[in-house]
């Protein structure tokens, strides 16, 4: 595992504990001021640390959702997917975070 590769595992990690622990602070902090989440499982989009709070207050915290890492795979040095578990008061599901660090990470 190259140094890239280790990084983007922590940033994967980081993302999920933060999510479990509910923390929206640890959470954005993880994300640049730009940064996108669009989940198809909503069919919504969510732009910048406002629509990522937005994002994790309802559909985290909202239906107590917790993560579980099930796999990582490495696009490149700066890209991954992972497959990851969710639990909540909506169900289960099983999902897939696509994310890329930035230099600096």
């Amino acid at each position: 595992m190259t140094q890239q590769t280790a990084n983007l595992r922590r940033i994967a990690n980081a993302l999920i504990a933060a999510t479990n622990a509910f923390d929206v602070k640890k959470t954005l902090a993880l994300f640049t001021a730009d940064a996108v989440i669009d989940d198809p499982s909503t069919g919504h989009r969510f732009d910048g640390h406002a629509g990522i709070r937005r994002y994790i207050e309802e559909y985290f915290i909202g239906y107590h959702t917790v993560t579980k890492f099930m796999s990582i795979e490495f696009l490149d040095d700066n890209r991954a997917r992972v497959r990851v578990d969710f639990t909540g008061d909506f169900g289960h599901e099983t999902g897939l975070l696509r994310f890329r660090s930035t230099p600096g990470d």
